[in-house]
């Protein structure tokens, strides 16, 4: 993807607002918005950045397992399996 061609002035945003929103959908990519030719803000449709949440969400709790790793706290396979056996059983 190349940011240089979604770089736009906030005019543009202002004059072409429609056409925008349009354009983020079908392409699914950021637009970079600039104020006195300094970027200032990142606009995206809805499903991207739902998207970017939830990787973002799994990214965090991979660095929670990694983390939880190295620290040695881990739980024997065996014993997971019989927690969720034996929680099935309650239910």
């Amino acid at each position: 993807m190349r940011y240089s061609q979604q770089i736009k002035p906030i005019s543009y945003l202002k004059s072409n607002a429609a056409e925008v929103m349009l354009k983020l959908k079908e392409s699914g990519s950021p637009m970079i918005i600039t104020q006195n030719g300094e970027a200032k803000a990142v606009i995206q449709d809805i499903a991207s950045y739902e998207e970017t949440q939830e990787t973002l969400a799994l990214l965090k709790i991979l660095a929670l397992g990694q983390q939880q790793v190295e620290a040695g706290q881990l739980t024997p396979v065996e014993d997971v399996v019989q927690r969720l056996k034996n929680r099935g059983k309650k239910d």
